[in-house]
This record gives structure tokens, sequence and C-alpha cells, in this order.
């Protein structure tokens, strides 16, 4: 080593260079460097050019400066400590910046650490000691806040891959009959794309999350498509099974287009419809063919069934009108006054009813409800003489009769007693009995003038 050159030590950073290790940033003038550092008070300088440093209470070498004054010497290795403090210093605000880092903190650290450990300079050491603590202790803190950070990132992460999860879980689990196959696959495809996209920019999660989601998406996802698959597979059957029942259908509705039986027939066609319900549904082609020609035969059928029914009202008015005047003639019987010669009058009345024949079929409910009115009118009044004829119940209503007198006449004679004695409570008594007694007397009474008693 020449003897006119400072003891060679490691580099130390300047501020600006340890920055840059932990972030970069846009270039800056360098700044001023100071004639004299006030680090200098922590050492010495001998005349041969010799720099010590005081620690406490001890002195240790830190180098030397040849061929320079000691205050040169002392100067030199005092701004060497300055330069390494405003690198600790730059560090140390650096890590109160949100934007910077745990990871930085730490690359920046460990350099300025290698540097504090080789450095050999002047200045107040125990206080950049304190600083590397501070940060060291600081980065702990910054990566306890990062992690619990990206705790909660994951937290909410996997809460947006639930929710894909659930909604895929809810479609696959819907009942086939009630699937809206289009917009429920649609919506698969868009969960899936919603979950690349999550991959691709959102938070990363932990590997048993993300696979335990993945693992049950991946099988809604295949339920869902296997139940589709299922559905179409069972609704091709069933178009299948409906399209051949309905073609016999059609087939039959075709044999019977020509039929005059007109009742039996237009039964046949309603249970013809009432299958039709039950068959199901044929693809939309087959299905909407298959009904034009059934509703062809069918319209065929019930237009020749109006025909003729439009051709037979027309015969069938001047029956009407003979009805009509029987109607008339009927009606005029009532109310019943000589019962024999009512009945008589009726009897005739039928046949000649009968004789008329059909009338329109519109008109036949109201004169066949005139005619039964009449009907009725003339058995009800029947019905009413014999049982005022009948001798069983005429004598049934005499016996009853009697039985009341004799409990009328007891319920008087006990009633007198009671009065004789002075017993007011039996007395009382006695009356109500009689009152009832002599009520359903009167009634029976009644009833036995209707049978002439």
């Amino acid at each position: 080593m020449s003897e006119d050159q400072p003891t060679p030590r490691p580099p130390v950073p300047s501020p600006a260079a340890l920055a840059k290790r932990v972030a970069p940033r846009p270039a800056a003038p360098p700044a001023a460097v100071p004639e004299h550092s006030e680090s200098a008070r922590f050492g010495r300088a001998d005349d041969e050019g010799h720099v010590f440093v005081t620690v406490g209470d001890e002195e240790r070498e830190v180098g030397s400066y040849p061929g320079a004054t000691p205050d040169e010497a002392l100067q030199y290795f005092a701004r060497k400590y300055d330069e390494l403090a405003a690198s600790a210093a730059l560090l140390e605000a650096r890590l109160a910046n949100p934007d910077v880092s745990a990871k930085e903190i730490a690359d920046g650290l460990g350099t300025l650490k290698e540097h504090v450990e080789q450095a050999n300079v002047v200045g107040d050491l125990p206080a950049l000691h304190a600083t590397v603590e501070r940060v060291e202790a600081g980065l702990e803190a910054k990566r306890s806040a990062e992690s619990e950070q990206r705790r909660a990132a994951r937290a909410e992460a996997a809460t947006r891959r639930e929710a894909i999860v659930a909604e895929a879980e809810t479609i696959a689990a819907q009942p086939p009959g009630s699937t809206q196959w289009k917009q429920s696959g649609e919506r698969m495809r868009a969960l899936l794309e919603e979950w690349k996209g999550h991959q691709r920019s959102d938070v990363k999660l932990d590997k048993p999350t993300e696979t335990a989601l993945w693992q049950r998406f991946s099988h809604a996802r295949n339920a869902f498509d296997k139940a589709r698959r299922a559905w179409f597979a069972e609704l091709e059957t069933t178009r299948a099974d409906a399209k051949s029942t309905k073609e016999s259908l059609v087939a039959e509705a075709e044999s019977m287009s020509t039929s005059t039986d007109w009742g039996p027939t237009a039964r046949a066609y309603k249970q013809l419809m009432d299958r039709w319900r039950q068959a199901g549904r044929a693809s939309r082609s087959d299905d909407d063919a298959l009904w034009e020609r059934f509703r062809a035969a069918q319209d065929a059928f019930f237009t020749a069934k109006d025909a003729a029914s439009a051709a037979e009202d027309e015969e069938f008015r001047g029956n009407l009108a003979v009805k009509e005047e029987l109607l008339v003639e009927a009606e005029a019987l009532l109310p019943v006054t000589d019962l024999e010669a009512a009945k008589a009058s009726l009897r005739g009345i039928q046949d000649r009813w009968e004789a008329a024949g059909k009338v329109p079929r519109a008109d036949i409910e109201r004169v066949e409800k005139r005619m039964r009115r009449v009907e009725t009118a003339v058995r009800e009044a029947d019905d009413q003489r014999w049982k005022a004829t009948n001798p069983e119940l005429s004598a049934r209503a005499r016996s009853m009769a009697e039985q009341l007198e004799a409990a009328v006449a007891k319920a008087e004679a006990d009633v007198a007693k009671a009065e004789a004695s002075g017993d007011e409570r039996k007395a009382a008594a006695a009356r109500e009995r009689l009152a009832s007694q002599q009520q359903w007397l009167d009634q029976a009474r009644a009833g036995l003038d209707e049978f002439g008693g």
C-alpha cells in the first residue's frame, strides 16, 4: 500500500444509489458535498494521517489518509459516515411509503447492513445502528401488514370465486323440466369466463382453496352438461313417441271425417282431442304438420254435421209450431181444479206431443221445460189427492187425535187438582204440559181434516 493513499475500504453506497436499490427513481442532480462534516466530532486524526472513531468510551482506528492534514483525513472519513447515514435515513423514509413493498425494503436493508458492517467511518455509529434497527422493526411490521392485506385480499377473491361457484351449482341443480337450457348454458359459459378473468387479474388464492373451488365449479358444469345431454336425448325419444302417437290419432280422425253418425262420432272426436293433449309434443315442424291434418279432418266432420243440423232445424220448425200450440193448451190446465179432467186432457196432449216429432236443437230445452212444468203440477195434484184419501193414513191420524184428546183431558185434570191443593209449582208445570198437549192436538185435528175425518 502506498504511503500517500488512504487505506482501501469497501465503497459506501450513496443515498441515491441505495434509493435506486429500493425503488427506481428519476435521476436527480448530485447534492453538493459539504466542506465540513459535523460527524467529525465523533473521531480524531493524528499527524501521521491515522483516523480514529469514538464509540462510547472506546476508540478504534478506522483507517488512514497519508499525505493529508489531520483535518482532511478526519473529514474524509466523516463524509463517508454522512453518506451512509443519509442512505439509512432515506431507507427509513421509504419504509413509511405504502407504495414501497416489504421486499424492496428488505433488499435495501440487506445492502445497507452489509455496508454498515464493513464501514470504517467517523460519526455517530450508535445512531446509525439505531436507524438500522428501526428499519428492521418497521420491516417486520410492514411484512405483517402486507401479510394481513394479502390475507384479506385472498378472502375477498375467494368470496368472488365462491359466488361464481354457488351460481353455477344453483344452475346445475335446476329441475330439468323447468330449466331454460339456452339461457342457462350461456350463463354457465359467462361464469367460466369470469373465473378465467379472476385467475388472470385477481389475487391468487392458496392452492387448497382454489383447488376445492375449481373442483366444485367443474363438478357443477359437468353435472349441467350431463343433465342437458340427457334431457335432449330423452326429449328426442319423447318427441319420436309423440309423433308416432299423433300420426295414429290423425289416421283415426281422417277415417271418421266422412261419418254421418253425428252423435257418436262427435264424442269420438272429443276423445281423440283428449288423447292428443296427453300425447306430448313432437318437434315443432312435425307437430304443426300433424295438427293441420288433425284439424282439417275434424273441421270436415263438424262442418258436415253443422250443415246437417241446419237442414234438420229447418225441417223441424213446423214441428215447433205444433208443439208451441200444444203447450198453450197444456198450460191452460193450470191450476188444476178438476184432476180427472186435467189428467185425461194431458194424456191426449202428450200423445199429440210425441206424434209432432223433433224441434230445432236450440228450442228443445225451452219447450221441454214448459211441458215438464205442466206434467209436474198434474202429478203433484194427483199425489195430494191420494194422500188425502188414503184409509191407512186417515186411520192413523184419527188414532193420534184420540190419544192427544185423552192426554189433554188428563192434563186439564192435573191442573185442576194442583190448583185445588194450592200447589202453585205443580199447577204451573201442569199448565205447561196442557199447553203443549193442546198444541199437538190442534195439529192432529188439522191433519185429520185433510183426510176428510
